[in-house]
Parts: C-alpha cells; sequence; structure tokens
C-alpha cells in the first residue's frame, strides 16, 4: 500500500498534469478557429481551379494529347506517396490514421509489383513510415519552426515533386492528408495529383451556353495552369491538416484534462481512505494500550 507521503506527491503530480492538458487545449481551440478559417476559405479556389481544367481538357481533341501532367507518362510503374502530416504529437490518432492510409496504399501497390516511393511533409509521417518502408522514404521535408501553413510552404513541396517528376523519377503521385470535418472529425485522404484528375460529379463551370475560344490554345493554357493547379492542391492538403491537428490535439487535451481529473478524484478518495485507516490504527492501538495497564 502506498504512503500517505506517495499518495499526495503523486496528486500533486496528476494536478499539474492536467493544468498543462487545459492550458494545450485552450491554445489548439484558439489556433483552430483561424485554421479552419483558412482551411474553408481555401475550398472555394481549389474547387474553381479543377471546374477551369475540367473545362480546358474537355475542350482539348483526343488526338492532341496534352500536357504530361494531364495525361501522365503512359506507365503506371512507379508511385510516388506524398505523405503530410504533423511536426508534433498529442493529437489523437490524427497522425496514426494518414500514415495508416499511406501504408495500406503502399502495401497494395508493392503486391501489385509497383515501385513505391515516399516524400514526407512532417516529421511525425516518417517516423510512422520507418518502421515497415524505411527504404523506400526518399525525402522528409519539415515544416517545423512555422507559424501559419501558407503559400511558400506549399510551393517548396510542389518544388520537389515538380522535379522528382521532370527527372522521370515517378509516373503516379499521390498526396495523403486529413479532410477537416469538424472538431471532432477528421478524414484521412487519398488524393491523386499527378496525372491531374477530375473529380467525381464535376462537369466544369457552367458557360450558361456561351462557347468560349482560348488564346493561346488549350493545351499552352494547360501547361502554366496544371502547375499552379498542384500548388494549390498541396496548399489545400496543407491547410487541412492544419486545421485537422488542432481540431484532434483539442479533443485529445479535453480527453486528457477529463481523465486527469477522474485520476485526481480517484486518488483522493485512496488518499482519504488510507488516512482514515491509519488514524483508526492509531486509536486501536491507543486504546488497547490503555486496557492493558
Amino acid at each position: 500500500m502506498p504512503s500517505l507521503k506517495d499518495l499526495r506527491n503523486r496528486i500533486n503530480s496528476v494536478k499539474s498534469t492536467r493544468k498543462i492538458t487545459k492550458a494545450m487545449q485552450m491554445v489548439a481551440a484558439a489556433k483552430l478557429r483561424r485554421a479552419q478559417d483558412a482551411a474553408e476559405a481555401a475550398r472555394p479556389y481549389a474547387k474553381r481551379m479543377s471546374a477551369v481544367l475540367a473545362n480546358l481538357s474537355a475542350s482539348m481533341s483526343p488526338e492532341a494529347g496534352g500536357p504530361r501532367l494531364l495525361v501522365g507518362t503512359g506507365e503506371d510503374r512507379v508511385h510516388l506517396l506524398v505523405v503530410a502530416t504533423a511536426e508534433r504529437g498529442l493529437c489523437g490518432a490524427f497522425n496514426a490514421s494518414i500514415s495508416k492510409l499511406a501504408r495500406e496504399h503502399a502495401d497494395r501497390l508493392v503486391a501489385e509489383g509497383k515501385t513505391v516511393k515516399i516524400l514526407c511533409v512532417g516529421r511525425k509521417g516518417r517516423d510512422a513510415l520507418r518502421r515497415t518502408h524505411g527504404s523506400r522514404i526518399i525525402e522528409t521535408i519539415e515544416l517545423a519552426g512555422v507559424k501559419r501553413v501558407g503559400l511558400d510552404e506549399a510551393q517548396r513541396v510542389t518544388d520537389r515533386v515538380l522535379a522528382l517528376f521532370d527527372e522521370g523519377a515517378f509516373d503516379v503521385c499521390t498526396l495523403f492528408f486529413a479532410e477537416f470535418r469538424s472538431v471532432v472529425s477528421q478524414v484521412p485522404t487519398a488524393k491523386r495529383i499527378i496525372p491531374a484528375t477530375i473529380e467525381d460529379g464535376q462537369t466544369g463551370a457552367d458557360l450558361q451556353g456561351a462557347v468560349y475560344e482560348y488564346e493561346p490554345d488549350a493545351e499552352q493554357i494547360l501547361a502554366d495552369l496544371l502547375p499552379r493547379n498542384l500548388t494549390v492542391q498541396v496548399l489545400n492538403a496543407l491547410l487541412e491538416n492544419a486545421a485537422s491537428e488542432q481540431g484532434a490535439r483539442m479533443t485529445a487535451m479535453d480527453n486528457a484534462t477529463r481523465n486527469a481529473g477522474d485520476m485526481i478524484d480517484k486518488l483522493t478518495l485512496n488518499y482519504n481512505r488510507t488516512r482514515q485507516a491509519i488514524i483508526t490504527k492509531e486509536l486501536i492501538e491507543i486504546i488497547s494500550g490503555a486496557e492493558a495497564l
């Protein structure tokens, strides 16, 4: 049985931990609002960009082919997985869920005889995938020290992906991130970004019967627009990740605070019972000694 001093020390320790988790919860709640606003503001632009690409690609004749970012290399042998996670932990299953989805995707491709390469954005994804796919991780882009994710960070990732694509290092690129739904719901998502894909149900912008002529032609516009679209998709994924991370951290720290409170109640009850047992034992010893005299 632990002594009263041990119980008091443990109660004080749990109380200190509860203060920390409560503070982290409040900080995450403050950051969540800004991150959520940024993620929601980026969605219409990304959706409109996809609509423009849908219109341009639909206007091209099949014989004309198209830019490699749109039509691909014509092969499906080498896959690049861009796994975007956080730089820090203490955010529940946020990092683990993205890494799990990427791991399952990589395992499936390997089973099909494909070559898999992994580009990690964030240290937590690298740490999770290093155990099973360490030999396939070609690089890690760290975002430590970045207060707010923006276009500069997305451009860093895009430039590296485009450089690898121009070198012929892969045929297909898939981006992994967590889509923010709510504070308690972050959905791990896999999105193919090279070759560019038109989402299900995406028919392009409504032209209301108008016919547009492109100058220069659609292929040249796509050649300039596709790299920008790639940056937009990466930026959208990073913003979704930032909001999802803060939402997951807020939920995790709230649960930790509640659990700490429950533990303090149990330890306090145990402390009072132990203290009462010691007092009762001392009284019995005093009474027994008095009766013996």
